[in-house]
């Protein structure tokens, strides 16, 4: 129960509420996305999928949902979709049977190309140079990862 004497008696107007900002941020960055997206084909939790893809190929499903911090249950289907679409493929782990890995087609390679756009777009709408969104990422990410820090003397 929080200490009646170092809480306001009430919340803050929406407007400073961090969370709703974010939010907010979040629905604007993928709209803006969603256009350049639409015509690449791709979803943009596919985008995300991809870029980790991008990055670090052939990675488990269970690898994957970890780091965009979803169910793999989750996962599956969009995996199915980008398969079906040919920029991934889905295989058994030879040395885990349990694990179904996920690898880039020459085609989800090639896709990289095209997709160096989205971010392009997102700086020119923003009006930000790139060191202005990589330093605003770095502080969203500082949040991030404070608030998903193993909780310490029983803090909520």
């Amino acid at each position: 129960m929080p200490d009646a004497k170092t809480q306001p008696a009430f919340p803050p107007p929406l407007s400073e509420h961090v969370c709703r900002t974010i939010y907010a941020a979040n629905l604007a960055i993928q709209r803006i996305h969603k256009v350049l997206l639409d015509e690449l084909g791709i979803t943009y939790l596919q985008y995300l999928v991809l870029n980790l893809l991008w990055d670090c190929d052939n990675q488990s499903v269970s690898e994957l949902a970890g780091q965009l911090e979803l169910e793999a249950s989750t996962l599956t289907p969009l995996l199915k979709r980008l398969e079906a679409a040919g920029y991934v493929s889905r295989v058994r782990n030879p040395e885990d049977e349990r694990q179904v890995l996920i690898g880039l087609t020459d085609k989800g390679r090639e896709l990289r190309g095209s997709a160096g756009c989205v971010s392009a777009n997102l700086a020119r709408r923003s009006g930000m140079s790139a060191s202005e969104l990589h330093a605003l990422n770095a502080k969203i990410r500082e949040l991030h990862d404070r608030l998903v820090a193993p909780v310490n003397d029983g803090d909520t």
